[in-house]
């Protein structure tokens, strides 16, 4: 089984990318469970239909310890398995733990034994890998690829140059490493030039470039992958060709992250400066 987290900045996509990458593997004949690691749940919202799932974190405020493997997981588009960590009460303790404790009870209830017989493991995280929580995947080994939406934003940039030096630091203890960059366009001037330089700083590569286009919010709006709205789109054949390509994928680096000079030089070079 294959234990991969998707990072980036907040709002860059993850979860959109997650979803329709999930779907495009569901199709080749895997079988996938998303984790979701966000507090806001929405992880699996578009493999589910917009149906709402209850979160780890609920389910065990509402039912105390004795919780069975069905009662924090639900069966989505194509067979995926789709679990919520969810998060505390608004205002109360770090949302970071609902990362922790949902791994661990998923762990403890077997959910990644050999009977399940899973291909892959997603995990749909917050980008801020400065909260232990967030890190936890990459700092306690339970990812094993780090794949890290970004686009041709400079704030973009700028925290998947962050994600990378987390991955730097427990790379050695956890084995983790980066698969690649996935690159949602935001249609910024010369985009895919300037992530594929910034990947070869990195020392990785951009492992594809997922064009802009509208039918993905309309499939969000119908509260589905682009893949399951409508297979036969030009953009539904991108997803799956990332699938394939993160299938295929033979490419997992330490990270060699840029100094700030650095970045800010390759952004200036690519444009986005006068």
């Amino acid at each position: 089984m294959r234990k991969v987290a998707i990072y980036g900045k907040g709002g860059i996509g993850k979860s959109t990318t997650t979803q329709n990458t999930v779907a495009g593997l569901s199709e080749m004949g895997r079988k996938v469970m998303v984790v979701g690691c966000d507090p806001k749940a929405d992880s699996t919202r578009l493999l589910l239909g917009g149906l709402s799932q209850k979160t780890v974190l609920d389910t065990l405020r509402a039912e105390g310890e004795d919780v069975d493997l069905e009662d924090i997981r639900k069966v989505g588009f194509n067979g995926t398995i789709c679990v919520e960590s969810g998060g505390p009460e608004p205002g109360v303790g770090c949302a970071g733990r609902g990362i922790i404790t949902s791994i661990n009870l998923l762990e403890q209830l077997g959910a990644y034994a050999e009977s399940e017989k899973l291909d892959y493991a997603f995990y749909d995280v917050l980008g801020d890998v400065v909260c232990g929580g967030f890190a936890m995947p990459i700092r306690e080994g339970k990812a094993k690829e780090i794949y890290i939406v970004v686009s041709g934003e400079m704030m973009a940039m700028y925290a998947a140059n962050n994600i990378c030096k987390g991955i730097v630091k427990f790379a050695e203890a956890g084995g983790v490493r980066l698969g690649g960059l996935i690159c949602n366009s935001r249609k910024v001037d010369n985009e895919q030039e300037m992530i594929e330089a910034f990947a070869q700083q990195l020392g990785t590569h951009m492992i594809h470039f997922v064009p802009r286009d509208n039918v993905v919010q309309k499939a969000e709006i119908n509260r589905k992958t682009v893949i399951e709205f409508d297979p036969a789109n030009s953009q539904a054949d991108e997803y799956r060709t990332l699938a394939k390509k993160i299938e295929e994928n033979k490419m997992h680096v330490v990270p060699n992250p840029m100094s700030t000079d650095d970045l800010e030089k390759l952004l200036i070079k690519h444009g986005l400066a006068d």
